[in-house]
């Protein structure tokens, strides 16, 4: 487990609390993927070790694009919940458009 204390939770319109605690944790789980990526990295002593550490990279990897999924797809629920007309969801879901043809 890490030393750093838990994050607060800020309330507010971008995200729910929930949505945001699952995000932490998907964070956490990638965030301890790492670490031992960097201990096997550290620890490898023969060419056949590389094939571990590019498996547990590759994992660590799909769930970092799994929370960029979960963050675009709470985010498009939030937004769509909390409009208050139809121009405002128009205006949401462009916003997240154009937000995905950045990072994707």
């Amino acid at each position: 487990m890490s030393d750093t204390p838990p994050l607060k939770i800020v309330s507010g319109t971008a995200l729910t609390e929930q949505q945001k605690k699952d995000l932490l944790h998907r964070l956490a789980r990638v965030e301890g993927q790492l670490r031992g990526v960097q201990k096997l990295i550290a620890k490898a002593t023969e060419p056949g070790d590389c094939d571990g550490i590019a498996q547990q990279m590759s994992a660590a990897r799909k769930a970092l694009d799994r929370s960029f999924v979960t963050l675009l797809t709470s985010s498009m629920v939030t937004h769509a919940e909390k409009a208050t007309s139809v121009e405002e969801a128009v205006a949401s879901a462009k916003h997240l458009s154009s937000f995905l043809d950045k990072y994707v």
